[in-house]
């Protein structure tokens, strides 16, 4: 059966489909209109909600300003997520949406909107110039609008997956959040461009482990860790660094919890902040309270690099398992802190005081385990780097079966928590957990992450033998230089800190490549572009990589070096003597499984 005679011409045809494809649009965007009575641009009364009240308990600012509030919470039985947009300021709509980096392009939006008589909400798109259209697959849903003294709220619901192309899948991780204000009414959505309104973005873990915490031990007491009265510089970006020192002759106690405490006002400043324990052989650190950037830090808070307490915006509380606390106090511990808080201030907000930082929760009867945290990834040094404008550049960082076996305990460790770390040009992190040649467990992955520190809860019992593999993807496009590994916020890192117990001495699990092998890769270049056949111990590693000329082919040599060259290996114990580990290869066998053996 013919569904259209031949004899129709294309113009027939293209204008039937366009007539059907505009009723549809009006067809969905009628279902989906709210009541012009509770439009926030015309000043009427709220609607009365009659559904049960949802539970909201994930909370953050949107913009700088905290204008936008947005609340959340998830239903893992049935797969949805539930939103609510709060606007202090509510003119003609907003949109919020979700895309791969927080672009404006190309992302999947929910937009209400107003026309001047009547307001509108449904599910849309942007495309490659942020125009946005009506998704003909209408997702999100609306379940309740409400004007209250903090202002206008919309709460609506949305599945993590909805087989839509254009729309974004929800998955665990770091989602790139784009919300933007309408300002005037529009005669219909597709007169909006994003590119046209004042928008924003904001990164979120929206996916969140769903156990609930445990109690308290009664004896439990609290430490806070805390700024003292600084003014936020009027600068966008600010590391601020504060040592903090413990009670003289504090006794050994177990940290069962904590979080965040955040100076009223300034929730949308304070981007993340963390608590590092000082190296318990240094019997003094100078007081300093200032930019961790500035030169007159002290040199010797770079030992302060112990990991305690990680938070960042929009988190909650962070529980130890109930068998298990982290150490603090007692002779084996520092008595120093550095408390290391981030202000992200892009309105270059003057005057602004704060003390925020991160309240301990310990408790002085012991728990059955010492908890520990450990680096995996790749160690800080410049052999292992990224050519520049490199859309995704892969390294990756290695913890080995002969470090593993020499250094867990016999029924092996339980990892309970991951912390991910890059700098700027990191886009993505995995780890994953290697036995007898084949992944068996990702440990902990996020393909959009952002440099912001959270602490994930996870699972995963790492035994001896066993392979820790963490895979770090970057991109540089934007720069013209390569990027080496180091300290620095334009050098780069590729760590994954995980939480685990019981305590072992290992307490860094790091490889690189072998610096011999770079060299090679060096002299080859060099003789394939012409120059010096090598430089050899003349210049630094760093200066070696500036001085080569980058393009497509040297790039994919240096990719091809860190894929199959040794490595060595960097298995720490706490005291920062090695374990006896030798230098490992990795390679692939015929059948593409991961295969390790001893180099030479």
């Amino acid at each position: 059966m013919r569904l259209f005679n031949k004899n129709l011409r294309l113009q027939d045809v293209t204008l039937m489909y366009l007539t059907v494809l505009a009723t549809l649009v009006v067809i969905l965007v009628a279902s989906y209109q709210v009541d012009p009575a509770a439009s926030p641009s015309r000043g009427g009364s709220t609607p009365t909600s009659t559904s049960t009240p949802v539970q909201l308990p994930y909370h953050m600012p949107l913009d700088p300003r905290g204008h936008l509030h947005l609340s959340w919470n998830i239903s893992y039985p049935l797969q949805e997520l539930y939103l609510e947009v709060r606007c202090s300021e509510m003119k003609h709509g907003l949109v919020l949406g979700m895309s791969d980096r927080g672009e404006l392009t190309n992302a999947d939006l929910v937009v209400l909107w107003d026309d001047g008589h009547q307001s509108f909400f449904g599910d849309a798109w942007s495309d490659s110039q942020g125009h946005v259209s009506l998704d003909s697959q209408q997702d999100y849903q609306l379940m309740d609008t409400r004007q209250t003294p903090e202002g206008f709220s919309l709460l609506f619901k949305r599945p993590f997956s909805t087989c839509d192309p254009r729309d974004y899948i929800i998955e665990e991780g770091t989602v790139h959040l784009i919300y933007g204000v309408l300002d005037q009414p529009i005669r219909s959505l597709q007169q909006l461009n994003l590119s046209q309104i004042e928008t924003g973005v904001q990164r979120a873990l929206l996916l969140r482990p769903d156990t609930p915490p445990p109690s308290l031990p009664q004896d439990v007491q609290t430490l806070e860790v805390r700024t003292p009265d600084v003014t936020i510089p009027t600068q966008e970006t600010t590391y601020w660094c504060h040592i903090f020192q413990l009670p003289p002759n504090m006794p050994k106690n177990h940290i069962v919890m904590y979080e965040s405490v955040v100076t009223p006002g300034n929730e949308a400043i304070v981007h993340h902040m963390e608590v590092f324990e000082c190296s318990p052989e240094m019997s003094t650190v100078p007081q300093y309270s200032g930019s961790c950037d500035s030169k007159m830090k002290p040199a010797s808070l770079n030992y302060c690099r112990h990991v305690l307490a990680a938070w960042a915006m929009g988190a909650k509380s962070f529980y130890y398992p109930t068998d298990a606390g982290l150490p603090l106090g007692g002779p084996a511990s520092s008595r120093f802190l550095r408390l290391e808080v981030h202000y992200h201030n892009p309105l270059l907000i003057s005057g602004r005081k704060d003390n925020s930082g991160v309240r301990l929760y310990h408790t002085p009867s012991l728990r059955r385990y010492d908890a520990g945290i450990m680096e995996l990834g790749l160690v800080y040094t410049p052999v292992m780097a990224i050519p520049p404008r490199e859309q995704n550049f892969h390294l990756t960082g290695f913890c080995t079966s002969k470090c593993t076996q020499t250094a867990l305990p016999p029924g092996g460790i339980n990892i309970f928590a991951s912390q991910l770390h890059t700098h700027l040009a990191g886009r993505g992190v995995r780890t994953v957990l290697v036995r007898g040649g084949r992944e068996v467990k990702v440990v902990q992955e996020d393909k959009h992450f952002s440099t912001h520190y959270q602490v994930t809860p996870l699972c995963v019992c790492p035994q001896q033998g066993d392979v820790l593999l963490t895979k770090c993807t970057y991109n540089t496009e934007d720069r013209s230089q390569p990027t080496v590994g180091g300290f620095g916020i334009m050098e780069e890192m590729c760590v994954n800190y995980v939480h685990y117990y019981p305590r072992t001495q290992l307490e860094l699990c790091k490889s690189n490549i072998d610096p011999g092998y770079l060299q090679k890769y060096f002299s080859f270049i060099n003789r394939f572009q012409g120059g010096d056949a090598c430089s050899c111990g003349q210049t630094s590693v760093t200066d070696q990589f500036s001085t080569l000329s980058w393009d497509s082919f040297s790039g994919e040599v240096l990719n091809s070096l860190y894929s199959t060259a040794p490595i060595s290996m960097a298995c720490n114990q706490s005291s920062a003597k090695l374990f006896p580990v030798s230098i490992v290869q990795n390679s692939r066998d015929s059948r593409g499984r991961l295969e390790y053996r001893t180099g030479q």
